[in-house]
């Protein structure tokens, strides 16, 4: 495979990329009209696919050629994907606020008992009386 290197990224050509995956070409150039891949262009114009390109190439591929489904569903899976990886991370941003705000809770708590006027220590026996109503009714 061609390998154009410069960020430290591997990037490459469409005809190694065709190759490696056994499609055309303008296979490769429809995906990116439909706009399911968008690979980088250098300063003479030419594609350049990075890894991350080939992984999501991988997956459209693996939808059309295993599964058997038409572009624009690959479409839909891609997106779905999309949102379901943007809504995981907003659930681990929430998750994060809220240990954080349960920890500053407990902290809040203790140091209100800490400063508590009056003791917060075990009660002994004489404090509490005794009467002999029995059991409450």
């Amino acid at each position: 495979m061609t390998k154009r290197t410069g960020t430290g990224k591997g990037y490459y050509m469409i005809s190694a990329v065709a190759t490696k995956y056994n499609v055309h070409p303008q296979t490769l150039r429809l995906y990116e009209r439909e706009g399911l891949i968008a690979p980088s262009r250098t300063d003479g114009n030419t594609r350049v696919y990075s890894d991350e390109d080939l992984q999501r190439l991988e997956t459209i591929l693996a939808l059309t050629r295993d599964l058997g489904v038409n572009l624009a569903g690959v479409e839909i899976v891609l997106n779905m994907r999309q949102k379901m990886e943007r809504m995981q991370s907003e659930v681990n941003e929430f998750m994060a606020y809220v240990k954080k705000e349960l920890a500053r809770g407990l902290d809040d708590w203790e140091q209100r008992l800490n400063t508590a006027l009056v003791p917060s220590g075990d009660v002994s026996d004489d404090s509490v009386p005794e009467t002999d109503d029995g059991p409450p009714s």
